[in-house]
């Protein structure tokens, strides 16, 4: 059974300017772009919908068709809006499956750490991880059992499998990707409800051990005199 890939139905954008590009946008679609190395980059147009969906189908590779020609191809990059979060701009990079690619995929941690279940803290320092194999033979993601790992220890991208011998991990091996430590246990806060002035309602004494009187007393004072 052969590699199924989602498909991204494209077409080339007749309007390549700025005001071209806010146009699509209204009319629900995404500007973007279509490369290969050495070849003329395609100017194309995606709808929203089929964007969003392809984003969160958890593939990397997709099967695009354009002006009747099959190709493959792979997200470069995507440009969001800083507010909304919605797709502005996106880059497609064409690939040939007979050639391999490097490309970044999840960093998944399974199992339960011992140290955890002692009471430690766990860390995760990394999320993902590059790769490069075959465009068919693009994972998911890429797994580390964390089962064993213990306090005051910590697993590394040397520590890393790839789920088969075609994919090379090429991250550098010496990245921390997850720690335990103990938790940092709070300081007792001692509140000193003896200092001077605290909390009372009572007139202070001055070093030579008179009250200090209010406004109230010093008028009561003068009416006596």
């Amino acid at each position: 059974m052969g590699t199924s890939y989602y498909e991204l139905k494209i077409k080339n954008r007749s309007l390549s300017k700025k005001q071209g590009a806010k146009l699509l946008r209204r009319q629900g679609l995404i500007p973007g772009v279509l490369y290969f190395k050495g070849e003329p980059t395609e100017n194309i147009e995606l709808d929203k919908i089929v964007i969003n969906k392809a984003i969160n189908s958890g593939q990397r590779i997709f099967e695009v068709q354009l002006e009747g020609k099959k190709q493959y191809s792979m997200i470069k990059e995507i440009q969001f809006h800083p507010v909304t979060d919605e797709v502005m701009h996106i880059d497609l990079m064409r690939v040939r499956r007979s050639e391999k690619i490097t490309i970044i995929i999840p960093l998944a941690l399974t199992g339960e750490a011992a140290g955890v279940k002692e009471g430690g803290v766990l860390t995760q320092s990394l999320n993902q991880v590059e790769i490069q194999c075959f465009p068919t033979d693009v994972p998911e993601q890429i797994e580390l059992d964390i089962s064993h790992l213990e306090i005051n220890n910590s697993l590394s991208v040397s520590d890393l499998t790839a789920p088969n011998d075609e994919i090379v991990i090429t991250s550098p091996p010496e990245i921390n990707v997850v720690s335990i430590h103990m938790p940092v246990e709070e300081e007792a806060v001692i509140e000193e409800e003896d200092e001077i002035g605290i909390g009372s309602d009572e007139p202070t004494e001055e070093a030579d051990g008179s009250v200090e009187k209010t406004d109230e007393s010093k008028e009561r004072t003068d009416d006596s005199n």
